[in-house]
């Protein structure tokens, strides 16, 4: 019996092709878990079957068949991702072994990634606080959530808008597919189509296969869209036809596909206003709009701030290390927090770095007053004069404790400028990231 009715036998979906340019052919059509493919082919080879079958996504194992058993060869193959090699002629037994490795081995990742998908929806499903509003936001999310209907969410930045958009998928009937969340205002405007709705092979320069977009691989779950406001109204045209037709016609034509998809959108924007302005498509607006959803903002629900702290340090792993003052929580609940929940995040980690710094220092108060009242340092200004510098008892000042005290405000001044996103604080000190890293250490030692 042949290879390919040995393998069929064993309850195996075999596609058996012939030569090199046939793999190839069925590589850019078909998904496969498994390769096996003998070294010397005609036309494409072995190893040019092996390469290109590594860069698909997801990429399938390779096992090479080779009459030449060079141990260079072998290297080269394994080299390149190759999962095996077996040398010709071997047994049925052999290759049946192997295969049957590679198939556990599938087994085991494809668990492994649906367990670490489960535990990281769980953590990012849970919404912290038990204020009025996040208590009213649980149980709109509740009503809302098992419906097909399309979600707007509105809030300013920071207030948690994919974070509810995923509560929404996980509650919904949907949460079996995928949830695929797409930042419109990171994607250049000139890929904003094929990314959203694919393209085909030779579409443009660098297509060399197709390539699937955010609307089919959302197929059967959630695509969320956020920024939906900075979609440019070419695609904004196209978008209103896929949300009423639930099709779409990837870049380079070749057909409609139909899709099956809950589009969650976001914004932090008056998306209505931008409609009335003629900034935005008010037929797609209101196709968007279907339930609203306004998120509140850090400012009205400030009892959550210790729960959402308390979230944060379990997060970096302090739980039962780190615990605030009373004295701090007074100053968190004295500021505004215009940064709503990811400016409250960035403040944990920044205490976490720098325990020995009040928190009314490390808050970013925009030149407003905060707990202790003196104005936060937000710009480079608010650096030069100290007020509690060390003095010698001959009135001379202490240099060395003068120059930590203005290294430490610069820090907490780039910080804040970068939200707390070090490798960017760097960059505003014209700093490498490592070297900024060791200076908030020494400071922190």
């Amino acid at each position: 019996m042949s290879l390919t009715g040995t393998l069929r036998k064993e309850g195996h979906e075999v596609i058996p092709c012939p030569d090199g340019h046939t793999a190839l052919t069925a590589l850019a059509t078909e998904a496969f878990d498994l390769v096996i493919t003998d070294l010397n082919l005609p036309g494409p080879d072995g190893l040019e079957i092996l390469k290109q079958a590594r860069s698909r996504h997801p990429a399938p194992q390779v096992i090479i068949m080779t009459a030449y058993a060079s141990t260079e060869t072998a290297v080269e193959a394994l080299r390149m991702g190759a999962r095996d090699y077996v040398t010709k002629p071997f047994q049925t037994a052999e290759i049946l072994t192997r295969v049957g490795n590679i198939a556990q081995l599938l087994e085991i990742e494809q668990e492994n990634r649906q367990l670490k998908a489960r535990i990281a929806g769980d953590q990012k499903d849970v919404i912290i606080g038990n204020s009025p509003p996040m208590d009213q936001l649980r149980n709109t999310i509740d009503t809302i959530a098992p419906g097909e209907y399309n979600i707007l969410i509105q809030g300013p930045s920071g207030t948690g808008k994919e974070l509810v958009a995923r509560a929404v998928h996980n509650h919904s009937n949907r949460s079996d597919g995928p949830f695929m969340a797409v930042n419109c205002s990171a994607i250049p405007d000139t890929l904003m189509e094929s990314e959203l709705f694919g393209y085909r092979k030779g579409a443009f320069t660098g297509a060399d296969r197709d390539h699937e977009g955010y609307f089919a691989r959302a197929d059967g779950g959630s695509l969320f869209l956020d920024e939906v406001d900075d979609l440019p109204l070419a695609v904004q045209v196209k978008l209103l036809r896929v949300i009423q037709e639930r099709e779409i016609e990837p870049v380079g034509g070749g057909g409609t596909q139909k899709v099956d998809f809950r589009l969650i959108a976001a914004t932090k924007k008056d998306l209505k206003s931008l409609a009335e302005s003629g900034d935005f498509r008010e037929d797609l607006y209101y196709r968007l709009n279907v339930i609203p959803l306004v998120l509140p903002t850090l400012a009205q629900r400030k009892e959550d701030i210790p729960a959402l702290v308390e979230n944060f340090v379990a997060m970096h792993g302090k739980q039962g290390e780190f615990h605030l003052d009373e004295e701090s929580y007074r100053a968190m609940m004295a500021y505004d927090w215009p940064g709503n929940v990811r400016e409250l995040s960035n403040v944990v980690e920044r205490m976490l770095a720098m325990p020995d710094i009040p928190v009314s220092q490390l808050v970013d108060g925009g030149g407003s007053t905060v707990a202790d009242g003196r104005p936060a340092p937000t710009d480079p200004e608010t650096l030069s004069v100290p007020r509690d510098l060390t003095v010698q008892p001959d009135g001379s000042l202490d240099y060395r404790k003068y120059m930590q005290e203005c290294e430490e405000r610069l820090l907490r001044w780039a910080l804040d400028q970068a939200d707390g996103n070090i490798s960017n604080a760097a960059k505003t000190l014209g700093l490498p990231r490592s070297t900024l890293r060791s200076i908030i250490d020494r400071n922190q030692g």
